[in-house]
């Protein structure tokens, strides 16, 4: 019982943290003209669906946890393409990514992404749930250092090519951990099918 409290508790203040950092990387990614901002915007809205959603899996029988976890690795890929698609209407189209402040928000979503690592890593060995919690929060890490490394390279060259390979890169990772998930549920799946 105690064990279900804890897992609920650390959800809220993913979910929480992620749907904040979702509505602030949107409005200031559209600001910035930043495709890697954009993308790491939709990766925080996949997070909180799945933290939802993992939300909804606890105490739940193995079989609701599968399905959460298969949810929310089909959502992470739908995302991904979805930034993909967005990499590529910018690059057929154009656009001016303003490197300062992808830099600053990309510091400020890292700071974010690093308390929810900490906040996940006491249960990362947990339900497939829990796991898919841990790897989209480490994965987030990993976007976020891309999207500063990223806005120093557009201050660096004057170009908008390094926001969107950080873009092209962070909507591959999302679709990498969606994956990763799915074959996680299947293992994960495997057991309740065959008691």
């Amino acid at each position: 019982m105690e064990e279900k409290r804890m897992e609920r508790n650390t959800l809220v203040a993913l979910l929480s943290i992620n749907a904040v950092m979702f509505l602030l990387e949107l409005v200031l990614g559209l600001i910035a003209h930043s495709t890697g901002l954009l993308a790491d915007s939709l990766d925080m809205l996949a997070d909180a669906f799945v933290y939802g959603l993992s939300l909804y899996a606890v105490g739940k029988a193995v079989t609701k946890k599968v399905s959460a976890a298969r949810v929310s690795g089909y959502l992470q890929i739908l995302l991904g393409m979805g930034v993909l698609f967005e990499v590529l209407r910018r690059l057929v189209y154009g656009s001016e990514p303003q490197s300062t402040l992808m830099i600053v928000v990309g510091i400020v979503a890292l700071l974010a992404n690093v308390v929810c690592v900490g906040i996940i890593a006491k249960h990362r060995g947990g339900g497939v749930h829990m796991r898919a919690s841990w790897i989209f929060s480490v994965n987030d890490v990993l976007a976020n250092l891309g999207v500063i490394l990223s806005g120093c390279l557009v201050e660096i060259t004057g170009s908008r090519y390094p926001d969107l390979t950080i873009g092209m890169i962070i909507a591959a990772l999302v679709v990498r951990g969606g994956l990763q998930i799915l074959r996680e549920a299947r293992e994960a799946g495997k057991p309740a099918q065959n008691p």
